[in-house]
């Protein structure tokens, strides 16, 4: 069943309607070929293996996908809407002081799903076929992203204006930090300190008031 960005999964899978067979079976094709391609990448899989764990024929990859790679860009940019959705909610529930950044950092880099996805990037980069999916990603990543952090802003009381952390620049610096770490095997820790440190800068924090509200 396709997934809402937006609710947890769990949330979607009650209050989605049901979906067409046809549905189901390209979300198991989904779900089989992201499962696949997290824990052995794009070479070492092939299309009869994720067909094989969904259930489904390997002639049905290429009924509802064109190919392999279509599969693999659709599946990973799937993942990246999920993990960005995942650390929303992670750094929502530690919204106190700095913890909200720093969850969203280390909820990110070095996650299964956003290295999936920068692999996707470096295919697409070769195929212009597959760069609409990567476009609508980036576009939806930005949009909801954005959404967030206009909450978090508001959660804290700050001004209209006061945006901490653009979104754009957010996801600019994490996918930068996860092809840095597939060429490089840097640690996870390490790379996310590292992002930490580009993200914060003292000149976007809102000036205190007198009583020690953020302004």
């Amino acid at each position: 069943m396709p997934y809402k960005f937006g609710m947890p999964r769990a949330a979607a899978l009650i209050e989605a309607p049901p979906a067409k067979p046809g549905q189901r079976m390209r979300s198991k094709l989904l779900d089989a070929a992201a499962a696949r391609f997290k824990a052995d990448g794009f070479a070492d899989v092939s299309v009869a293996e994720i067909a094989a764990d969904a259930g489904a024929f390997p002639s049905q990859v290429t009924y509802y996908f064109g190919s392999k790679e279509a599969l693999f860009v659709e599946a990973a940019c799937r993942e990246m809407l999920y993990l960005a959705r995942e650390a929303e909610v992670a750094s929502s529930a530690k919204d106190v002081g700095d913890a909200y950044l720093e969850t969203m950092v280390r909820t990110v880099v070095g996650a299964p799903g956003l290295n999936l996805f920068v692999e996707a990037l470096a295919l697409a980069h070769r195929r212009p076929d597959l760069q609409a999916q990567a476009q609508r990603t980036f576009e939806r990543l930005d949009a909801e992203s954005g959404r967030a952090l206009d909450e978090h802003r508001a959660r804290r009381g700050w001004r209209a204006d006061h945006n901490p952390i653009p979104a754009h620049r957010f996801w600019v610096i994490a996918l930068g930090m996860g092809a840095r770490g597939g060429a490089t095997g840097e640690s996870r820790e390490d790379l996310a300190a590292e992002m930490l440190a580009m993200l914060r800068d003292p000149s976007t924090e809102p000036a205190p008031t007198r009583s020690g509200e953020k302004r």
